[in-house]
């Protein structure tokens, strides 16, 4: 499909840079965006925008200059000409529940390519539903779940499947560990989801109903129970994320994943006392947000828009181990690296930004996962920017030599 966004006034434009997330994704492209790059901050308030345009201009002299566009989440108007103004628009701007269709139908409809660090199932759901058949029109490119959730989840299953035969069904199982915060807005995003199962369900049954499925192949998201796994030395607790969602879309849209493909999702622990409160905590949450009151007050305990200091996130980490079966054969792998809920998710979001604005990817459009729609590209990005994707010694859980 030609490119009809080339002589566009903007390589990409951030949404949110006034926020914590948004500021680490926006002094990560002022350090690594090309020379002779276009690129502009959004919002509503351009005394803010004006203040970290400067504060960008004082910490990185050589970087390409930001310019400022004002424009509001709630005004269609604005949102349709900073889409058209630009290749790519990236958003931080949550809960996406309430702050994001505005502008994914704007970016739909011009045809603009369109990111954002959301973890919401009923928000992408809700997103295809309404929006895909636009974008596939159009030639964008919708890409939902850039930082954290989902990008070393998807990018680590499709590396793994690729160590693995091809053609061939392939089970994979993906495990995260890490330390560190999640960002406030990822807190508020899950309280929302957790007041709206129900809501959440339809959406995905919706979906379900209307979304074509490969032809002559499977692909599966599998749910299991908690256990210890006896190759990782670790209890799992299965993850109620959109992770394995999106890997699954990932292997619907690559015929490489094999005639059958299946991934399971866990997070990964030390002791089975651990899955025993976690279970409980995570019970407890979701019965108090059921109630209007408790649920405001919960979510005043974590402000958006506020984050750990730079000390913290250099002591946080990240893993997740993937073990992959086909055909008799048997890999791991591990996608690792720094801070998960800042500095890494601003890395992933502005690193996919830049490859679906200047490098040459597969052909798509549509809601498309960051496997479908940027794959090796962004991985060997990924790589070059510092996050770890190795395969390990199956006997000592080790790199490879």
């Amino acid at each position: 499909m030609p490119d009809s966004t080339a002589r566009r006034s903007y390589d990409l434009v951030l949404f949110g840079a006034t926020g914590f997330a948004g500021g680490l994704t926006a002094d990560y492209l002022a350090r690594h965006l090309p020379s002779g790059a276009r690129w502009a901050l959004v919002g509503r308030n351009e005394a803010k925008l004006r203040g970290v345009r400067d504060r960008l201009a004082e910490a990185h002299t050589d970087s390409a200059p930001a310019e400022l566009l004002v424009a509001d989440a709630t005004d269609e108007s604005s949102l349709r000409e900073v889409a058209e103004s630009s290749r790519v628009v990236i958003t931080t701007v949550g809960p996406y529940l309430e702050h994001g269709e505005p502008l994914v139908a704007a970016c739909a409809a011009a045809g603009t390519d369109y990111l954002d660090l959301t973890g919401e199932p009923e928000f992408v759901d809700r997103m295809y539903l309404a929006h895909h058949a636009t974008a596939s029109r159009t030639g964008a490119r919708i890409v939902h779940a850039c930082g954290f959730d989902s990008i070393p989840h998807d990018l680590g299953a499709l590396f793994t499947r690729r160590q693995l035969p091809e053609g061939a069904p392939a089970a994979i199982r993906g495990v995260v560990r890490g330390s560190g915060m999640f960002s406030g807005g990822t807190f508020h995003s899950a309280l929302g989801q957790f007041a709206r199962l129900k809501q959440m369900r339809e959406a995905m049954k919706r979906r379900s109903e209307v979304e074509p499925r490969p032809e002559g192949r499977r692909a599966r998201a599998k749910s299991d129970r908690p256990r210890r796994d006896r190759d990782l030395g670790l209890w799992l607790l299965p993850l109620p994320t959109l992770d394995p969602f999106i890997i699954k879309r990932s292997a619907a849209a690559r015929p490489d994943y094999g005639s059958d493909f299946s991934y399971t999702h866990f997070a990964g622990v030390k002791s089975p006392v651990t899955i025993v409160g976690a279970a409980v905590g995570i019970t407890a949450l979701m019965a108090a947000v059921q109630v209007p009151p408790l649920r405001r007050f919960i979510a005043s305990r974590v402000p958006q828009g506020e984050g750990p200091s730079p000390q913290r996130r250099a002591r946080s980490w990240f893993t997740v181990d993937f073990l992959g079966e086909s055909s008799g054969r048997t890999v791991r792998t591990r996608v690792s690296g720094g801070d998960p809920g800042y500095d890494e998710t601003a890395k992933m979001l502005a690193e996919a930004a830049m490859c679906l604005a200047y490098d040459d990817n597969p052909s798509t459009a549509g809601q498309v996962t960051t496997a479908a729609a940027m794959g090796e590209n962004l991985t060997s990005r990924l790589i070059d920017a510092g996050i770890t994707f190795s395969v390990l010694d199956p006997a000592t859980n080790v790199e490879s030599k």
